[in-house]
């Protein structure tokens, strides 16, 4: 096996030309509901517009949904309801999203483009500090899939609550991994240095096999792993 020391990095500058050239190619591009909500999100949020996730991160969300045939899904952070509606458009008309916030004018904005875009009825919302949310779901395997995108110090609280949750050859779903590259700085702030606390927390994790992507600010994907099965590594 070739050390990590010895490999050639292949990651690409995106110049916006370039990111425009793959939103295309890849049909990511959002739509005009998808548009908006980052449009209203800049507009009522400045500060925090930049929690949207990317387009080709949502676009990811929903491939990843319809691929696996999700039907159960719970995420962590709805914010404005973009990553949430596009979780939503890969579920059958009969598949559920329960997600969790703790804000009741950010998620407004959410339930209006849910409304309007015809998910609204596979979406259930619920306010409150999400570990509350999760501890009152059913023990047992039972989830497809899972998304977290929310407050960082959070992460490994949501992730303990999670996989026992999901069912063998579920997908867990964690944004902001990399966080602009602080995770490996010296001296990270806050933030960065309580994801980098997740990112070796998830990494020795028996129960699941996962891959950090550089997609966004960096997503990891865990697939909890089927018992007797050992993650690869």
């Amino acid at each position: 096996m070739l050390r990590n020391d010895t490999l050639t990095p292949r990651n690409l500058t995106l110049t916006p030309e370039l990111h425009g050239y793959l939103l295309d190619q890849g049909r990511m591009t959002p739509d005009p509901l998808l548009a908006e909500v980052i449009e209203r999100t800049g507009a009522a949020i400045p500060d925090q517009a930049h929690m949207v996730v990317a387009p080709e991160e949502g676009a990811l969300l929903t491939f990843l949904v319809r691929l696996l045939g999700a039907r159960r899904i719970v995420e962590v952070g709805t914010f404005t309801g973009y990553s949430s509606l596009c979780l939503a458009r890969g579920l059958p008309a009969d598949g559920s999203l329960i997600t969790c916030d703790v804000s009741a004018e950010w998620t407004a904005l959410a339930q209006d483009f849910w409304a309007r875009d015809g998910v609204g009825d596979r979406i259930e919302l619920r306010l409150g500090p999400a570990l509350d949310t999760l501890r009152a779901l059913p023990a047992e395997p039972h989830l497809d899939l899972a998304f977290i995108d929310a407050d960082k110090p959070g992460y490994i609280g949501y992730w303990e609550e999670l996989v026992p949750r999901l069912r063998p050859g579920a997908l867990l779903l964690v944004d902001n991994t990399l966080f602009s590259g602080e995770v490996i700085a010296e001296q990270p702030g806050e933030k960065a240095a309580a994801i980098r606390e997740f990112n070796a927390h998830a990494r020795r994790d028996p129960r699941v096999e996962l891959v950090m992507l550089p997609i966004a600010d960096g997503l990891t994907l865990a697939r909890r792993l089927p018992s007797g099965e050992s993650p690869v590594r």
